[in-house]
């Protein structure tokens, strides 16, 4: 699954709401995500095997 730039996601395994940032190409097909943790803005590369999307309150947009 291809996700873009802005997109809402969140690990298959629960979280919180990210927003992708970009596509991380110098480390294999993972994709940069960016979150807050109270009011620190946290980042992180993630596998596409595990995100799916999401809308603004969590809800799996991929059952839909």
């Amino acid at each position: 699954m291809k996700f873009e730039t802005g997109e809402l996601v969140c690990l298959k395994s629960g979280g919180p709401v990210m927003t992708v940032q970009g596509y991380a190409s110098s480390v294999g097909d993972d994709y940069m995500c960016q979150w807050f943790a109270g009011k620190k803005l946290e980042r992180g590369k993630f596998p596409p095997s595990s995100l799916k999307k999401v809308d603004a309150k969590g809800n799996d947009l991929e059952k839909k």
